[in-house]
């Protein structure tokens, strides 16, 4: 889609927790302090791939938090600030507002901030199917949860993410997209499992850059590195990292 500025593309909004309590349920794999950072990685990588896909606009990333916002808005996104304060969807919700108030019929779609591996050409492929309906949603790779929500034009977002929400977003009448091709779309990143199957997946380089820094990553490289699994790891050493382990695979810009 064009960004001559023509009414047309998706608005996207990524909500972000402040990172200190950001990914919590990583502590126990990354770390108590190293856990913020990685959840930034996350965000940065989610952020750029988004705005790399053709039929992205914009995004809108709903955040109080002084550093994620400035590391985001010097990719281009526009950082609008949690004025609720009343949890996940009210953020949501007032992000899409904030989109629609300057752009009435934008077509709106919540994205999740965890999805480092995230694809530009998945992510279009979502947002076409996505246009069929009035409102659709993607379900998590654990086909529990919701990584991408939309409302297209005239249509409210409605969202209900957190916990089971795929059986929410059913109840409320949203249309499940499946796509079958997409699972950067749908690899979001709550625990250290998580974490390997985005990593095997290939993930962007703000999230390559933080890895090996995980406490036991030469073990995960180890597993990741296995014959059969061709394409996981970059080839060569990464500076810095445990052991000299090679680095996760860093999937190319637009890739």
């Amino acid at each position: 889609m064009r960004r001559d500025g023509a009414d047309v593309g998706w608005s996207l909004v990524v909500p972000l927790k402040p990172l200190v309590r950001a990914k919590s349920r990583l502590s126990g794999a990354a770390g108590e302090e190293f856990r913020p950072k990685l959840a930034l990685a996350f965000a940065l990588d989610t952020v750029a791939a988004a705005l790399a896909c053709a039929d992205v606009r914009d995004v809108a990333v709903v955040t109080d938090d002084p550093v994620a916002g400035e590391h985001l808005a010097a990719l281009g996104a526009r950082i609008v600030p949690d004025a609720p304060a009343n949890g996940l969807n009210a953020a949501l919700a007032h992000g899409a507002a904030v989109v629609r108030a300057r752009r009435p019929g934008a077509p709106v779609a919540a994205l999740n901030a965890d999805l480092p591996a995230l694809r530009p050409a998945e992510l279009a492929t979502v947002l076409h199917s996505a246009a069929l309906f009035p409102r659709a949603f993607l379900a998590d790779a654990a086909e529990i949860g919701t990584t991408l929500l939309s409302a297209t034009s005239g249509t409210e977002l409605d969202p209900a993410f957190g916990g089971p929400s795929r059986a929410r977003h059913l109840a409320s009448g949203a249309r499940e997209i499946a796509a079958p091709d997409v699972p950067s779309v749908r690899q979001d990143v709550d625990t250290g499992e998580d974490l390997r199957a985005a990593l095997a997946l290939g993930v962007g380089p703000h999230t390559a850059r933080q890895a090996p820094r995980v406490p036991g990553w030469a073990e995960w490289a180890t597993v990741l590195s296995t014959p059969g699994r061709a394409g996981v790891l970059g080839a060569g050493d990464l500076s810095g990292a445990p052991g000299g382990v090679v680095a996760p695979q860093v999937r190319a810009s637009g890739a």
